[in-house]
């Protein structure tokens, strides 16, 4: 990858930052909203041990349903294969909230990524975990190498009080049996972890592993090569819900995007890049990241195809 991917990343900056359409900062989360729409930052990490950034990529952010494939790792080591009797890999087609599949599918949710999911994974791992938000916290520092990432108890607190489809979507699991903890209790947790903070620079370092065969950056947290090769499969078919053909298509990347504005890609044994704009288009994805990644491969012609 002979590349000057500090140039590329610095004329992409250049010009998707002057883009007068920004897309609309998520609202319905209330902490999330006077997020500014301005901010915007790249950061690039290549496995061969170099790192480039431009604009913020050192302000964290909300990492939101970025977490969900961070969650789906830790319990894919706990459990493994086990998790396939309680969650699809299905695309869904719908918007990450939507819920008249699950009722259609008995409580199976079409795949981990999607907000019921995600809320399975939560239940899967308060069952297997002592310590459910400190172990998933440590999880998440151990990938990075940074005891500082926490969570941002302001915005999980503004996600319990508006939650009310994550709400109802815990409520359908439960009376499909799809929970085996309390609602309460899994979506105390599931706010707490899509309420983590990191930059674009820490998350290209938790997102290190699905890029290296399953070996973290500091070593400290392993996944083999099946279940990253799965997990690395379900971002490319569901990581940006109802618009993953489009950013397949246009990236052509597996990947995640959050409604804080993140967007994680990467391409197995060559890089992660991680891009922050909080302005969000019509399906919930930043409308500047997915302009950003799709320059970033098509100027380096760097993706799976």
């Amino acid at each position: 990858m002979r590349q000057d991917f500090q140039a590329i990343l610095d004329t992409i900056y250049q010009q998707v930052a002057t883009v007068e359409d920004k897309g609309t900062v998520a609202s319905y989360i209330p902490e999330l909203a006077s997020i500014d729409k301005n901010k915007f930052g790249i950061h690039l990490r290549t496995l061969d041990g170099n790192s480039y950034g431009v604009g913020d990529f050192e302000t964290r952010f909300s990492i939101q349903s970025i977490s969900k494939v961070l969650a789906l790792s830790q319990a894919a080591s706990l459990v493994g294969n086990d998790i396939l009797k309680r969650v699809d890999v299905e695309p869904s087609g719908n918007p990450f909230n939507h819920l008249a599949l699950l009722e259609i599918e008995n409580g199976i949710p079409r795949n981990p990524l999607i907000n019921s999911g995600a809320i399975v994974i939560a239940d899967i791992l308060i069952s297997n975990l002592k310590n459910p938000k400190q172990d998933f916290s440590n999880y998440v520092r151990d990938l990075v190498g940074d005891d500082s990432i926490d969570f941002n108890l302001d915005v999980a607190h503004s996600e319990k009080i508006t939650g009310f489809k994550n709400y109802a979507a815990a409520n359908l699991l439960k009376s499909f049996n799809n929970l085996e903890n309390s609602v309460d209790d899994v979506l105390d947790f599931y706010f707490h972890q899509c309420s983590i903070e990191m930059s674009c620079r820490q998350l290209t370092k938790a997102f290190y592993l699905f890029a290296n065969k399953g070996a973290s950056l500091l070593q400290k947290a392993q996944l083999t090569e099946s279940i990253i090769k799965r997990i690395n499969a379900i971002m490319l078919t569901c990581g940006f819900y109802d618009e993953a053909g489009e950013f397949a298509f246009e990236v052509g990347l597996p990947g995640k995007s959050g409604v804080g504005g993140g967007i994680v890609a990467l391409l197995p044994d060559k890089f992660v890049i991680t891009t922050w704009s909080p302005g969000l288009n019509k399906k919930g994805n930043s409308q500047l990241g997915m302009m950003a990644l799709e320059q970033f491969t098509s100027a380096t012609k760097l993706s799976i195809f």
